[in-house]
């Protein structure tokens, strides 16, 4: 009877749980040319499907794939959203919000892909974006992702510019971009020319580096483990299902490294950047999250910290031939010996031991029962979570109310994310690794200076979970 009673007490918690997110989902457009990353990105983007509205999985082109040149094939997709559908039934015993491999179908549909740039054709692709734009029925923003060129959301919102003009403001106020590089010139061409006076928030990631294909150089040492084939193979490609069989690990054959080995997902940061971890960063690209943390550069551009003083951001594209972290790596810098190229992938590589714990637990989703796997604790943290105080005052902390919907063991960390904030001395935090904490703010911060706190929770289930949830001080 005991055993009963808590299992009912998990399904209210999720279910309340559920109930609360649904009201505040994200909604996202995928748009990607398919490489072999992209590939290895749609797995896991799959497998967080139940944390945001998808509104289209379109397939477009960049300067490095399109319809005939290293080219996936039209059809790429369709094994990925079969695997989906056989591992959906289990999914939704963790989370009903999962949509309907149906509902998946309907959106997934082909873009701009005859060349590189090409805009010209009104495409399935672009058309579903201009629909998804243009409806008035839902005000939320539209987080359109480019994990390829930005080639077919050019198109759609030149169709909107063309045929509605009139609605262009609105529409601006509707989108964010977040772009793995810009893989071919439509962006500086077309879309800053034409719709930069609209303000359009804007993440350009060179950071994705810390994940892609030489993430042994961009990731510390002490990471490799959650990238290495052992891991990886016990986690996400051995007995996880269909769906997770599909990821295109290293092989044998592949020089320098090991059968199993994670291979690369460029474009992950793009969604991962839009997964509610309690982080808080979609208010501001420069508070960090699992996909990374970005500076305001120009107009509403947000691109990567660079850790050189003086650094000049180019003028036009950020990409390959330019971005401060391919060139770092490529003049064969480590972490182990260049300290700026290590804190450059840093805002990402953080996160890693968390999003992989937390990648291998949505895999264990597709084949296990709700009491079997793992699931995130859900932070609260006492009182507001933007607050203002003067120097020597003293900031109670208190996470009560945190609960995990397994019931596990929650351990605590309060920690100051320097970079985050503008004040940059450090603070002590006293009980930093119990529920209730303090500090004192500092003597020297200036008025207006900002403090980031973060509460982090893991649990002690298998594989550990991390949430969080981000205190902001400043300054009076």
């Amino acid at each position: 009877m005991n055993k009963l009673f808590t299992f009912f007490l998990i399904f209210l918690f999720v279910s309340s749980t559920f109930a609360q997110r649904q009201e505040t989902k994200i909604r996202v457009i995928v748009t990607s040319d398919g490489e072999i990353d992209d590939e290895c990105s749609m797995v896991r983007c799959l497998l967080y499907a139940n944390e945001w509205d998808i509104e289209g999985i379109v397939t477009s082109s960049s300067q490095y794939h399109w319809q005939g040149h290293k080219w996936a094939g039209d059809d790429w997709m369709n094994p990925y959203l079969e695997a989906y559908e056989k591992v959906y039934p289990n999914l939704i015993k963790h989370d009903k919000g999962y949509p309907k491999p149906q509902y998946l179908r309907e959106r997934t549909v082909l873009g701009n892909i005859k060349a590189e740039g090409e805009m010209d054709e009104v495409t399935a692709g672009s058309q579903l974006i201009v629909k998804e734009l243009l409806d008035k029925s839902d005000p939320r923003p539209v987080w359109l992702q480019a994990w390829g060129g930005t080639n077919t959301i050019a198109r759609a919102l030149k169709t909107i510019e063309q045929n509605h003009p009139e609605r262009m403001e609105e529409v601006a106020g509707k989108v964010r971009l977040f772009l793995i590089w810009e893989q071919d010139s439509t962006y500086q061409s077309y879309i800053r020319p034409h719709w930069g006076k609209y303000n359009i928030l804007t993440v350009n990631s060179d950071q994705f580096e810390a994940i892609a294909y030489r993430w042994k150089n961009t990731q510390p040492k002490e990471m490799h483990r959650y990238f290495e084939g052992a891991w990886m193979k016990e986690n996400i490609l051995n007995d996880h299902g269909p769906l997770c069989s599909l990821y295109k690990a290293h092989g044998k054959e592949d020089k320098d490294f090991n059968e199993g080995d994670f291979r690369s997902e460029g474009d992950s940061p793009a969604f991962m950047h839009t997964i509610e971890t309690g982080l808080r960063n979609l208010e501001n690209p420069h508070w960090g999250g699992w996909g990374g943390r970005y500076i305001k550069v120009r107009e509403n551009t947000w691109m990567d910290p660079v850790p050189e003083k003086g650094y000049v951001y180019p003028e036009g594209r950020w990409y390959g031939s330019n971005g401060w972290g391919r060139l770092s790596s490529k003049r064969g810098a480590t972490a182990e010996t260049d300290s700026n190229h290590n804190a450059y992938f840093k805002p990402i590589w953080r996160w890693s031991e968390a999003f992989q714990n937390d990648f291998a637990a949505r895999a264990d989703w597709c084949v296990k029962l709700f009491e079997e796997a793992n699931h995130a604790p859900v932070v609260k943290v006492q009182g507001a979570l933007g607050r203002k105080a003067a120097s020597k005052d003293k900031i109670k902390l208190n996470a009560k109310g945190t609960k995990d919907p397994d019931d596990d063991r929650l351990s605590y960390r309060w920690w100051q994310y320097v970079e985050a904030g503008s004040y940059k001395g450090s603070i002590r935090i006293s009980n930093a690794s119990n529920k209730k904490a303090s500090f004192i703010v500092p003597s020297d911060i200036k008025k207006g200076e900002t403090l980031h706190i973060i509460c982090e929770v893991r649990d002690n289930g298998s594989p550990q979970l991390t949430r969080y949830q981000r205190l902001v001080l400043t300054a009076e």
